[in-house]
């Protein structure tokens, strides 16, 4: 996938085009910015009250009687009706009443701040990781081959937490500071004009720190999350295969491989720390000069008698909340540089083109003659794998292939279910091309064998009916019977409830191959494939599964179209077609009796094997 980070995020719509994930949560997120509102004023209300107080004690002390006092609007009135600083001085109770209620009424609505931001992100998150699986369910064969496992679950679960986390605290936080800043300036200005510019005078460096930070940050967020996703790939495909790595004692290479990938890891996440270390130890600079400078002049207003001590402590407690929201504003933009960058993975998901049917594509009669017409295939224009392959396999016909690894016989299949177009010629199924038929529908009636079968971490049963998910139990132990899986399946104490390890790794091969075909005959197939899926099984169970499909004893009492391939000659002789591939063309075709009177590549491959055989049954007797 497309890395490049050199075009603008905005450029490419990220932020445009995140609204659509934000429907139906717009009004918890306002909610969410009131709450904020709410909870800021209350805490800028707390230091006016005690400065109040404060101012209210000292007159009290210096003799000033029934003067004024320092509370803003009704409060101060309230106050000055019943004595001013004097009856607050006396009365100082009633201002820790009311730092009490206003602390009560912000630590509300910062929990209904909490939830509702909460619950609007965790609506945004479910929404884009439904959209992203969705999508790849979506994409064709081809993007699914080239891509990596383990990146593309990173995007969709480490990308969106990060999304995640951002929207639920670090957007509000931004509002949040927006809304400190401007009160703050509002009120101070208020009190005193000079020492509010004084106060501020450092917090355009802090801005700036914050904005470099992020400009410095992004790329490096950016390189260390491909360092992850390259490690998880990594971590994956090792787990997958620790039997393999065990098996040829690769254990040390593995174990360097991933050494190195997490060095690089380690290495990125080492330069955010530095940059990270950088920030946050000149914002704690900054922070503490301007608090210093706030104190100092603000003092020195205070003993020429142009500012109250309580003033002074509202000035100093202002400054100290801003600035913290301020520095933090360095976090938040570190947190939007990952958000941007998770965002931008996850839509280069989302911007990748879905697989889409020919226009006009609709349903079709499947159980006909299917047609291979003069058939080139490449994967890229300077090295072709089919060229110019022609054949008919007439309905309900056995078609057998056989060929060395890389001539096409794979190829041959995923052209005849569209997992790929063909470069050259045409497929026709009862006469129509198939790309004129619905690529869903196809593969709905086309069952597909593979020689490596996927088992999902469930039980055999589950394995069983996942073609066909309502299918009664009667058929379920029919396709078991069909396969010669019945009898291993009762030796276990679970029976069909045995539940398989991850990729069926507590079976045989051969017993994931019976299960795989069973499954697979479970469903009504009008074409069967089977893709070297016999391999494991023996010669016994192999010519049993064969010839319960070619009589028609199968689940459905119809035999389909079936195309095996197999190195094994055994499973090839009764064959209908038997179709030799050499280089991407086909070089024989007939009958095993004709075949093997030809000189090529089948006859030299039943000479060899007949030969082994000889030998093995001189060995036994």
């Amino acid at each position: 996938m497309d890395t490049n980070m050199n075009e603008s995020i905005f450029e490419r719509g990220v932020l445009r085009r995140f609204p659509e994930f934000m429907k139906g949560s717009g009004l918890k997120y306002l909610g969410s910015v009131f709450s904020v509102a709410v909870s800021v004023l209350t805490s800028f209300l707390t230091p006016l009250l005690i400065a109040g107080a404060v101012d209210a004690v000292t007159d009290t002390m210096n003799g000033a009687g029934a003067s004024p006092v320092n509370l803003p609007g009704f409060l101060a009135g309230w106050f000055d009706a019943r004595g001013g600083a004097e009856y607050l001085a006396r009365h100082i109770w009633i201002v820790a009443l009311m730092v009490v209620a206003v602390s009560l009424v912000g630590g509300l609505f910062q929990y209904l701040r909490g939830k509702w931001s909460a619950e609007a992100s965790e609506t945004i998150a479910e929404k884009m990781r439904t959209r992203l699986y969705r999508h790849l369910l979506d994409m064709d064969y081809d993007f699914h081959v080239k891509a990596q496992t383990g990146d593309l679950i990173q995007r969709c679960t480490t990308d969106v937490d990060t999304v995640r986390r951002f929207l639920a605290s670090q957007v509000i936080e931004i509002f949040r500071t927006v809304i400190m800043v401007v009160l703050a300036l509002w009120l101070m200005a208020s009190i005193h004009v000079k020492l509010t510019l004084i106060s501020l005078i450092l917090i355009p460096p802090l801005f700036g720190l914050a904005f470099w930070f992020f400009h410095w940050v992004q790329k490096l967020f950016r390189d260390a999350d491909e360092a992850d996703g390259a490690l998880s790939t990594m971590l994956q495909e090792s787990l997958s295969g620790v039997r393999v790595v065990r098996a040829f004692g690769r254990q040390r290479y593995e174990s360097d491989r991933f050494n190195e990938r997490a060095d690089d890891m380690h290495d990125k996440n080492i330069r955010i720390s530095y940059v990270m270390a950088t920030y946050w130890a000149g914002s704690d600079m900054l922070s503490m000069l301007q608090t210093g400078m706030t104190l100092l002049f603000g003092i020195l207003f205070a003993t020429r008698g142009e500012i109250t001590t309580g003033n002074v402590l509202t000035f100093v407690s202002y400054i100290s909340m801003l600035i913290w929201p301020i520095r933090q504003l360095g976090r938040i933009l570190q947190d939007l540089g990952k958000s941007m960058v998770a965002m931008r993975r996850c839509y280069e998901i989302l911007d990748a083109k879905p697989e889409s049917d020919t226009p006009g594509a609709s349903e079709a009669p499947l159980y006909a003659d299917i047609e291979f017409r003069h058939v080139s295939f490449n994967y890229d224009s300077k090295h072709p794998v089919l060229k110019d392959v022609s054949f008919t396999a007439k309905a309900g016909q056995t078609v057998a292939i056989l060929g060395a690894t890389g001539s096409g016989k794979s190829t041959m299949m995923n052209l005849l279910q569209r997992l790929y177009d063909v470069s050259g010629g045409e497929i026709t199924i009862g006469g129509r091309n198939i790309n004129t038929i619905e690529k869903k529908y196809l593969r709905s009636r086309v069952g597909y064998v593979l020689q490596e079968p996927f088992l999902y971490s469930r039980s055999i049963r589950d394995n069983l009916a996942i073609t066909e998910a309502d299918a009664p139990e009667a058929s379920i132990q029919r396709a078991a019977d069909i396969t010669r899986s019945s009898g291993f399946i009762g030796q276990f104490k679970e029976g069909y409830d045995t539940m398989v390890g991850e990729r069926g790794v507590t079976l045989s091969g051969g017993q994931k191959q019976r299960i795989a075909i069973a499954r697979t005959l479970l469903r009504d197939n009008d074409i069967l494939i089977l893709d070297d899926s016999l391999s494991a099984v023996d010669t016994e169970t192999d010519r049993a599964i064969r010839e319960a499909l070619k009589e028609g004893r199968g689940m459905h009492g119809r035999v389909p179209t079936t195309f095996i391939i197999s190195h094994r000659l055994t499973t090839l002789a009764d064959a209908d077609l038997i179709l030799v591939l050499e280089d991407g063309r086909i070089a024989q075709q007939g009958r095993h009796e004709d075949l093997i009177h030809q000189e090529g590549l089948y006859q030299k491959v039943y000479r060899i094997q007949a030969a082994l055989e000889d030998e093995l049954k001189q060995e036994v007797g």
